[in-house]
């Protein structure tokens, strides 16, 4: 677990964040130099063989997935990021990574949210 404590302007900021040991050897690896992995060497469907590292395939799939729709409200986002992992809750960390990514623009619409590609 890591905790960042500071402001944001005049907000105060207190965050945890909870870290699987993939994640800390990700980090690890940042840290040590180690050259990170290209884009163009990532998987880009989760059908294909079993990546090194499923969390970036589905992150590839989910950009792809908001990329060839070009937009999609969120609800509709998150029931089909849903679909892609199984899981709610990962779907759920998709939509907040989605959100905030800047290949992603995110516009009030309505009742619900509206997320563009816009790469």
């Amino acid at each position: 677990m890591l905790r960042i404590r500071g402001m944001v302007g005049e907000v105060p900021v207190d965050l945890t964040v909870e870290l699987d040991d993939s994640d800390w050897a990700r980090l690890g690896s940042a840290l040590s130099g180690q050259a990170p992995v290209a884009q163009s060497e990532t998987v880009a469907s989760a059908s294909a063989a079993k990546p090194v590292n499923q969390d970036d395939a589905l992150w590839q799939v989910a950009k792809d997935l908001l990329r060839k729709a070009g937009q999609l409200s969120g609800p509709d986002l998150l029931e089909q990021l849903e679909a892609l992992t199984g899981s709610a809750a990962a779907g759920k960390r998709l939509l907040v990574r989605l959100r905030h990514s800047s290949e992603v623009k995110v516009a009030s619409g309505g009742d619900t949210p509206l997320y563009s590609w816009i790469g």
